[in-house]
């Protein structure tokens, strides 16, 4: 009988000693951070995205990293922290999957977006139409640096698509974000800019003159992927999920994109 009060009570104990060890290891598995690194021009309305992911999932934290797609390529071909990916251009996705770097079967178009040409709000300018650029009154004018921001990138092949490249050559000044690009243009260091329509709607510091052809806003598409180095697979694969779904794209809409149609 004491042998067995004893076994019953050593059984007992070691069920003790388990159970704070598999509560706390539950917690430990159940608080996920996702990294997303994402072009700057999504920036105000991927914050309000993620605010309403983490308010529906409270186990998970986003951190970002806003900066112009080829740099956020380069940072992940160095080996920085990223889940999910979200390239302004496909060129930026390409080249990661190219180099074994995405999960493919991840990679999802989901915005669009269109470029434009804006001049601060007080310019005298008149101006309504990207070849005005070439008039005498306009001095600097803003683009992206082709070499990392897609916004620049699409600026280059408007100006070859109009003919003017080599007319506007010692006008242009390069920004390392469309950000960037926008803040040059609200602050009057510059005459005109150009970005995403997106970036001009959130300041009224800027107005628009004049939106791209269709020869080349429809070609501007936002690619989204998981990151092969991902150890969070599962909880990114539900991020990419809610970023297509009617609330992220509500959102999305109302900063200005449009939903990718694939």
């Amino acid at each position: 009988m004491i042998k067995k009060i004893t076994k019953i009570m050593a059984c007992l104990i070691a069920i003790m000693m388990i159970m704070p060890l598999a509560a706390c290891t539950d917690n430990k598995e159940g608080d996920i951070t996702l990294n997303i690194s994402a072009a700057a021009s999504v920036t105000d309305a991927l914050n309000e995205v993620n605010t309403a992911y983490m308010d529906a999932n409270p186990n998970i934290t986003i951190v970002t990293n806003y900066a112009a797609s080829g740099t956020l390529q380069t940072q992940i071909e160095q080996g920085a922290t990223c889940d999910v990916f979200i390239s302004a251009a496909a060129k930026q996705m390409n080249n990661l999957e190219n180099g074994g770097l995405i999960l493919s079967d991840t990679r999802k178009n989901i915005l669009k977006n269109s470029i434009v040409l804006i001049i601060n709000k007080n310019s005298a300018l008149d101006i309504d139409s990207f070849e005005d650029l070439l008039l005498e009154a306009v001095g600097l004018i803003a683009v992206g640096d082709p070499s990392f921001v897609p916004a620049g990138t699409y600026a280059y092949q408007l100006f070859e698509l109009l003919e003017i490249t080599d007319d506007l050559e010692g006008k242009l000044m390069q920004g390392s974000t469309v950000r960037d690009v926008l803040a040059y243009v609200e602050t009057g260091n510059v005459d005109a800019g150009i970005v995403y329509s997106t970036d001009a709607a959130i300041t009224d510091g800027v107005k628009i003159v004049a939106t791209a052809p269709d020869e080349i806003n429809s070609k501007i598409v936002y690619p989204a992927a998981i990151i092969k180095a991902s150890e969070n697979v599962d909880a990114a694969s539900d991020y990419m999920a809610f970023l297509s779904g009617s609330g992220a794209m509500a959102v999305f809409e109302k900063y200005g994109f449009s939903a990718a149609v694939e």
